[in-house]
Order: structure tokens, then sequence, then C-alpha cells
């Protein structure tokens, strides 16, 4: 067991890394016509990674009563995860760079030519803090992942209060979820490159994220499975959707700091708000049944989309592309 444990808190450590690469990976390496596209690329894998977690697990580890048997799958699963984890890590030292050659757009170049010496990583988030516009996207970012933290952990709990005997179906609404997930982020990225409309699209999303909340808690109860897995997939597809959007909006908005520290500080903020709200909802969903519990969720969601609302939309990433492209 504590060996078990240490190896999930070194795969918890790396996740930090992993997690805010997507924007700082799209930016040094894509132009500023597909950078968005490149980060939701990276956010799809990401989930991917996910889905795999929801199939392959059941399929490898059968639910037998003799323990040695049970421990003898178990196993078989975690060698093929480290399998994989140390094939990628061998790919990742012969074939990953740092950068290309040349900068794939002004805003980089520009970023590239300071002296590394000049960079400090404690003013740089002391700078991003004392930005009005990345406290608020921090926030209101917290927000909306920590309620999709807190709903995937629970998810479970409130099929089975409302379906007994679906443990099943309660997985596969979870891999319907991250899977309708995968095409939101997919597709607000490839969104964001052809309009680049920011602050509109982060705001749209973050609605339909509450109304498909609200419309989630309501019919949750009804008793029909189908309505579950529409409304959930619904969930996955806004709320995953909001992931890359998160990561390009504070790109813009505090250019020209590192995009790993802006998305970095997301991360942050939505770990917290996923940790409040998951005991939160628990508690309530204790007391005062599933529906308290997701009202509680949707009260945040509606705060969050009130103070998206307050952003303004000061792209200085785009900005700096422009001034350059007239020069």
């Amino acid at each position: 067991f504590p060996v078990t444990v240490l190896g999930q808190v070194i795969c918890s450590l790396a996740q930090v890394f992993i997690l805010g690469m997507p924007s700082h990976i799209a930016s040094v390496w894509f132009g500023s016509h597909e950078v968005s596209t490149a980060c939701s690329i990276a956010v799809f894998g990401n989930q991917l990674g996910i889905a795999l977690g929801f199939l392959v697990p059941p399929v490898l580890v059968s639910n037998v009563e003799e323990e040695e048997k049970l421990a003898y799958h178990i196993s078989i699963m975690f060698f093929m995860t480290a399998g994989v984890a140390t094939a990628l890590f061998i790919l990742v030292i012969i074939v990953f760079k740092e950068k290309p050659l040349h900068p794939p757009s002004r805003a980089q170049a520009l970023l590239q030519s300071r002296p590394t010496e000049e960079y400090s990583y404690v003013q740089s988030i002391l700078r991003l803090l004392c930005n009005a516009n990345f406290v608020l996207l921090m926030v209101t970012y917290g927000l909306n992942t920590g309620c999709f933290y807190a709903l995937s952990t629970l998810l479970n709990r409130m099929v089975i209060h409302h379906y007994p005997g679906e443990e099943v179906n309660a997985g596969r609404i979870g891999l319907t979820i991250v899977l309708a997930g995968m095409a939101g982020a997919l597709i607000s990225g490839i969104w964001l490159d052809r309009t680049k409309t920011y602050k509109q699209t982060t705001l749209a999303v973050y609605i339909m994220s509450l109304v498909g909340m609200v419309v989630y808690t309501f019919t949750l109860s009804l008793g029909h499975l189908w309505v579950v897995f529409v409304t959930a997939g619904m969930l996955g597809f806004f709320m995953t959707g909001y992931l890359p959007l998160g990561f390009e909006f504070a790109a813009e908005l505090t250019y020209p700091e590192s995009e790993g520290t802006s998305s970095g500080l997301l991360n942050v903020s939505a770990q917290v708000f996923g940790i409040a709200f998951t005991i939160g909802q628990g508690q309530i969903m204790d007391r005062f049944g599933t529906k308290a519990g997701n009202l509680l969720l949707c009260s945040f969601l509606f705060l969050g989309t009130i103070m998206t609302a307050f952003i303004k939309a000061d792209l200085r990433r785009q900005q700096a592309n422009l001034d350059n492209d007239q020069t």
C-alpha cells in the first residue's frame, strides 16, 4: 500500500506540469492563426487519456472475489500503464525539442529576444496577480472547472442514488462526458483561430455550461437514464470546451508573461475550487439531497457568468502581432 501511495503522489506531481503544457507548447511552436487549435488538440489528448481511464480498467480488472486473482489483474494494468509512460518518456527525450529554429509568430519572437536573466518567476506571478482582467479570469476559470471536477467526482454517487443497480451505466455516463468534452475542446480551439473572439466565445460557453447544469439538475430525477446521458454529454461538451478557451484567453490577457505561468495559476484556482466544491456538494447531498447539491454548483456558475461579463478583452498577444505586421 505505501508503494501504491508513493506512485500516486509521483503521478500527481507530474500532472502539475502536464496540465499547464498545452498553452505554452502551442505558443512556442505554432503561429497566431493556429495557436488556439494546437492548444485545443493538446487538451483533447488529455481528455483522451481520461476516456481510456474509463474504458480500459473495467476490461483488465474484472470484478472477482479472489484477492490474489484481483491483485494479479491490477498489477497487469499498472505494468501496462508504466510501459506506455516509459515509451512516451523515451520518445520525448529522443524526438522533442524545446523550440523551433525560427519563432512561429512575431509575438513569440519578441518574447524570445528578451534576455533570460531579466526573467523572474516571482515577479511574473506578482504582475499577473496585479492584472485585474486575469484575476477575474482566474476566479471564473476556477469556478467553472471546479464545478466540473465536483460533478465528475460525485457523478457515480448521484446516478446510483436515483438509478439503483446502474453502476455500469454510471461509468458510461462519465465516459460520455469525457468524449463530448473532447469534441467541445477541439471545436472551441478551431473557432477561436477562425474568429479571435476570445471574450464573446468564453462568455457564450460559460452561459451554456450554466444552462446545461440547470437542465441536468432538474432532469436527473425524472427516471429516464437516456435523459441523463444527453444532459451529462451537454455538460461535458461545454465545460471541457471551456478549458482551452481559458488557457488561450489568459495567454492573450497576460502577454508578454509566460503562458506556463498563467495556465499554472488557472490550474491552481481550478484545484482549490474543485476540492471545496466536492466537499461542499458532498455534505449538502448528505443532508438535503442531490438536487440541493447541484443547485450549489448552478449558483456558482451563475456567479462566474456575471464575472466573465466584466472581463475586458485586452488581447495583448494579438496586438503585438498586429503592431509588428504594421511596422
